[in-house]
């Protein structure tokens, strides 16, 4: 079974694969004036998503825990909310990796939602 410290890495681990591979897959984004501005606040959601949980697993006490898995929750909704757009408005033809990334992206909100409700109650 795995550990706590274990899980934890792994996370960190799961968290920059994804903020990675969005920018890889933004990369093939088709030019626009919007692509521009998707691709923008796609990289800068899925970023924040990997460095906030970092921050979160350094958290000093439950509530400042709380308030940085709030922030991860958020960007990483954010981060599939921008997937969903791209997807919508066909800006990428790899939907096969726009898929995975939704649910790989999916994968990780449901872990942080959970991981948030769970240590503040």
């Amino acid at each position: 079974m795995e550990s706590k410290n274990e899980f934890i890495e792994r996370f960190k681990a799961k968290t920059k694969r994804m903020a990675v591979d969005v920018v890889k897959c933004v990369n093939e984004i088709k030019p626009g004036k919007s692509s521009s501005i998707i691709a923008y606040q796609i990289i800068k959601s899925a970023t924040s998503t990997g460095a906030n949980y970092r921050a979160a697993c350094k958290a000093r006490s439950e509530k400042e825990f709380y308030a940085k898995m709030s922030i991860v929750v958020e960007e990483t909704d954010e981060t599939l909310y921008w997937l969903e757009i791209i997807e919508d408005l066909d800006l990428i033809d790899n939907t096969t990796e726009i898929k995975r990334l939704q649910q790989e992206t999916i994968e990780i909100l449901k872990v942080v939602t959970t991981a948030r409700n769970k240590k503040y109650k």
